[in-house]
């Protein structure tokens, strides 16, 4: 069958456009936007151009005649979608509102708006977002004769999550609970009811959750034929962005919209795959050219970020990685800069110190706090540095969350404690009620107005015993054990109506009836559990709990909302701390990588795997990588020696084992003196 297309790999300029795509690419860019028809694969480098070779491509494809409506570009964010094309349109002379361009979850709505009763809905469908997937399953567990009375049940919004990974990772639920959530695994039985019981009632309510617009996509596809022959035949040339980050479902859709013509490009950066916890496959872009074996593949490694300091540092740190597209990134600017610094430190209130100290520095010398980034491996790992930064008034935008004592968590924890120092306390207590099973607000201020009225606050000293004393408040059924529990905590934080120190009191808690909770409420326990033994850690400096948690209250407030990302004054004169993960995308002038330890970066999980051809240390390794190309000018590696413990004395930390993978020539190390001194 003849093409009713074709394309011009000797074209210079487009014959309307007028672009001059020799003189406006580099080498590497123009060979990918100029390739011919079939699959493609394009490697594209930290900060070499690759929303930029997209764009073009686009461009090349309508000067070649290709219509709008024949091209579909997939992305990952609303942001990416819309930037890449107001550029193509700023580019072409063309109408170009008719390319399907978006995210996989908007083009699988458009699918699905046009066909919605092949799947059992109706056009007028409803999308529910996170509440209404809540409240809803609340009613499934229910529906599924679930008697959380009985047991510690998911909350639904872990629920949720468990299906969802099931749904984008194609891996069976007893998988996912085996190896995510192997506390809830000999709840298998129950929790597939509930699965099976929340599919059922979308369809009854004509709803759909955000991973339906995919699943119900592929579905859709793949069961009538007819209807995939329509897009098929439509998309003449289908692009993805971030092939890397791509997941099990993506990757069905991917082909599926692609099997008729071929004309496949898909732009990624294997180095930079670092989202496998939220159901990424690493795979599909290394294996790409095994899916397509017509596949050309495109190296794009001029940089236009970095010094060439800092890329010969990433390009050493990422060769160690066995399963790579390997590459060499070239710095596009011509001037030498400085080394990255290797900075060891005592401990890690000395590490905050020098990062502090370093900003205020580099300030003077001209460089903005806007163009700074301080980045880590957990949130947990920013604590003593937000400490330090409030204590000398340097203001700083969080883009990994709240600030480290604004978490539920960490506010959770400080209300027990906040209770037993505080027998008055109504809203630690109502807090504290309203974790429980079967108490909401109405029966938290039900048994807020009997334990006001007590014998218990009688001189507002602990009691010798709470557990006794709250057998004979009125709880709901479904509270009773939970809540004789909370009394047994109390006990174990006021024993014989003494007070404990703070890490006792953290230690109670976590060991009592709060971890129940994290474990069935929280979506990331394991993170959430290192913070509170991060907490715990710190919380050794003090005896007094009181004092404790007035610290803790002075390094809280609004200020440390999370940053938005799109409004200019909240990114103004503040400096950005950042998990690596939430900085990718992202550059700076200057960055600072902290807690560059083994069991810290890489995560301890990891290490306790021991094996170097696992591909949870690759991973690791590839997101040391990123942090590290975030840097434009200036990049400090830093790693405090001992980590302080009252409790079990000083433990020495070993550095990094990624600080291993390029030469020492490459870095300049620093010798830090004491607090406040000049490095």
């Amino acid at each position: 069958m003849a093409r009713k297309y074709n394309i011009d790999s000797t074209a210079g300029a487009g014959p309307s456009s007028k672009i001059d795509y020799k003189s406006e690419l580099n080498e590497q860019q123009y060979e990918a936007v100029t390739s011919l028809m079939g699959p493609a694969l394009v490697i594209a480098g930290a900060g070499s151009g690759k929303t930029r070779t997209l764009t073009y491509r686009v461009a090349y494809l309508l000067d070649n005649g290709i219509k709008p409506d024949n091209i579909l570009l997939l992305t990952f964010t609303n942001k990416a979608a819309k930037e890449m094309l107001q550029r193509v349109e700023d580019l072409v002379p063309y109408e170009t509102r008719a390319i399907w361009g978006g995210t996989f979850h908007s083009i699988g709505n458009r699918l699905l708006r046009q066909h919605a009763e092949k799947v059992g809905l109706t056009r007028s469908f409803t999308i529910m977002d996170r509440e209404d997937q809540k409240d809803l399953m609340s009613t499934c567990i229910a529906a599924a004769g679930v008697n959380t009375k009985e047991i510690r049940f998911p909350k639904p919004e872990l629920l949720a999550t468990m299906f969802s990974l099931v749904e984008n990772t194609g891996e069976e639920l007893s998988e996912i609970l085996e190896y995510r959530y192997p506390y809830f695994l000999d709840l298998l039985r129950p929790i597939k009811k509930v699965g099976q019981v929340y599919t059922q009632r979308k369809i009854e309510t004509n709803s759909a959750d955000f991973d339906d617009l995919l699943i119900l996509a592929v579905q859709l596809l793949e069961d009538n034929e007819d209807i995939a022959q329509v897009y098929q035949q439509q998309f003449q040339f289908v692009l993805v962005d971030e092939y890397q980050d791509t997941n099990w479902v993506q990757s069905k859709l991917i082909d599926l919209l692609s099997k008729k013509h071929g004309n496949l490009m898909v732009v990624g950066d294997d180095a930079q795959s670092i989202y496998s916890w939220r159901g990424a496959d690493f795979e599909h872009i290394l294996q790409f050219e095994e899916s397509y074996p017509k596949a050309k593949t495109f190296k794009i490694e001029t940089n236009y970020r970095s010094v060439p300091e800092v890329l010969e540092l990433a390009n050493q740190a990422i060769s160690s990685n066995k399963k790579q597209f390997k590459k060499n990134l070239k710095a596009n600017r011509p001037e030498r800069g400085q080394l990255p610094a290797l900075v060891p430190v005592n401990e890690p209130n000395t590490q905050a110190a020098f990062v502090a100290q370093r900003i205020l520095e580099l300030r003077d010398e001209g460089v903005e706090l806007e163009e700074m980034a301080v980045l880590y491996r957990a949130h947990f790992h920013a604590m003593e540095l937000q400490m330090e930064l409030t204590n000398r008034g340097i203001p700083f935008n969080i883009t990994s969350g709240l600030r480290f004592f604004e978490q539920a968590h960490v506010k959770d924890v400080a209300a027990f404690m906040k209770l037993s120092v505080n027998l008055r306390d109504e809203v630690a207590f109502k807090r504290i009620a309203r974790m429980l099973p079967g108490i909401g607000i109405v029966t938290a201020n039900n048994l807020w107005l009997e334990w006001i009225k007590s014998p218990i606050n009688k001189d507002d000293s602990p009691p010798k015993s709470f557990s006794k004393h709250l057998k004979k408040f009125k709880v709901p059924a479904k509270s009773k054990n939970t809540w004789i529990q909370f009394g047994y905590t109390m006990d174990e934080m006021a024993p014989e109506g003494e007070i404990t120190t703070p890490r006792e009191m953290i230690s109670s808690i976590l060991g009592g009836v709060y971890d129940d909770y994290m474990r069935s409420k929280f979506t990331n326990y394991d993170n959430r559990i290192q913070d509170l033994e991060q907490l715990k850690r710190y919380s050794e400096q003090f005896e007094d709990t009181s004092e404790f948690l007035g610290q803790l209250a002075l390094l809280s407030g609004v200020e440390g909302e999370p940053m938005k990302q799109n409004d200019k004054k909240d990114k103004s004169e503040a400096i950005t701390l950042s998990s690596v993960h939430q900085a990718k995308g992202l550059e700076w002038r200057a960055v600072f990588v902290i807690w560059l330890t083994d069991g810290m970066f890489p995560n301890s999980r990891v290490i306790e795997e021991d094996d170097e051809e696992e591909s949870g240390l690759e991973e690791e390794r590839r997101l040391f990588y990123v942090a590290v190309t975030r840097a434009k000018d200036e990049l400090y590696l830093i790693y405090p020696y001992i980590w302080p413990s009252s409790r079990t004395g000083d433990v020495m930390q070993r550095p990094s084992r990624f600080l291993e993978d390029f030469d020492s020539d490459l870095v300049e190390e620093w010798e830090v003196g004491s607090i406040g001194a000049t490095w």
